[in-house]
C-alpha cells in the first residue's frame, strides 16, 4: 500500500464543501426563478441571474476581508447581491420586500446531485460527516432538511468568524471535530478549497462536477498535486475509500 493510501486508512471525519459539491445550486436557482418570473409575469434571463448571483460571492466577501463591512454571514452577503441585480435585471419594483427575502432563501432550499444523499449516507457508515461551507448555520441546517443531507454535524465559516480560503475555518473544523488535521478529509468540487485545506494538513478528495456552471460552461477539470483522490461522484468516493 502506497505512503498516500495507508494516510487515508487514518481517516476519522470527512468535511465537505456545500455548494456546487453536494448541492447543484445553478439548476435550482433557475427553476425558482422561473416559477418566480411566472408568477409574477417577469421576463428575464434566469441563468445569466443565477451566474450573477453567484458571481457576487466573492467580491461580497473580499469587502469583508477588506474592511469595507464588518464580519457579514452569507444570507445577509447574498442579499445585498440580489438588491443589486434586481435594479441591473430592471425587476426591483415587481418583487415586494416578502417576495424578495423569501427569494434571498432559495439558496436554503437548494437540491442535491443525483447521487449526493445516498452516496453520503454510505460515507456515513464509516466517517462522521460535517460541512465545511461558507453558508451560514442556518442556511445549511435548513438546506439539509429540505434535502434530506445526512449530516452528523453542521460546520459553518460562521463559526470561525472568517470565510474560506481563510487557514481559520479549516482550523476550527479539525478543532471542533477533535481530530488532527491529517485525520481529517476535505471533499470539495473546486481545486483552491482543497489546496487550502491541504495547507493546513488536512488529506483531500476531488470530486469535480463538471455541469455545476451549467452545461455550456467548460469547466478547468485539472487535478493538483495536493489532491490525495479523486472520484466521479460520492459513490465513487465511498468505491475508493473501500465502502460496501
Amino acid at each position: 500500500m502506497s505512503q498516500r493510501h495507508t494516510a487515508l486508512a487514518d481517516i476519522r471525519a470527512l468535511t465537505f464543501d456545500v455548494f456546487g459539491t453536494v448541492v447543484d445550486w445553478r439548476s435550482s436557482v433557475i427553476r425558482e426563478g422561473e416559477v418566480l418570473g411566472e408568477r409574477l409575469g417577469l421576463t428575464v434571463d434566469w441563468a445569466a441571474f443565477a451566474d450573477a448571483w453567484r458571481g457576487g460571492y466573492v467580491p461580497a466577501m473580499d469587502r469583508v476581508r477588506h474592511g469595507e463591512l464588518p464580519w457579514t454571514r452569507l444570507d445577509d452577503l447574498h442579499r445585498m447581491t440580489l438588491d443589486r441585480l434586481l435594479d441591473e435585471f430592471g425587476i426591483r419594483d415587481a418583487l415586494d420586500e416578502a417576495e424578495r427575502e423569501r427569494f434571498n432563501r432559495v439558496w436554503h432550499r437548494l437540491d442535491p446531485w443525483p447521487d449526493s444523499v445516498a452516496g453520503l449516507a454510505r460515507l456515513r457508515e464509516r466517517y462522521v460527516l460535517a460541512t465545511l461551507s461558507n453558508g451560514n448555520v442556518s442556511l445549511l441546517v435548513n438546506m439539509a432538511k429540505h434535502a434530506g443531507l445526512p449530516w452528523d454535524c453542521v460546520l459553518s465559516a460562521e463559526l470561525a468568524g472568517h470565510y474560506k480560503r481563510d487557514p481559520e475555518v479549516y482550523r476550527m473544523a479539525a478543532h471542533l471535530l477533535d481530530q488532527p488535521p491529517e485525520r481529517v478529509l476535505m471533499v470539495a468540487a473546486h481545486l483552491d478549497d482543497l489546496q487550502a485545506a491541504h495547507r493546513e494538513g488536512f488529506r483531500t478528495a476531488f470530486v469535480p462536477r463538471p455541469l455545476e456552471h451549467g452545461p455550456d460552461a467548460a469547466p478547468d477539470l485539472g487535478v493538483d498535486p495536493c489532491v490525495d483522490l479523486v472520484a466521479d461522484d460520492f459513490h465513487d468516493l465511498a468505491d475508493r475509500l473501500g465502502l460496501p
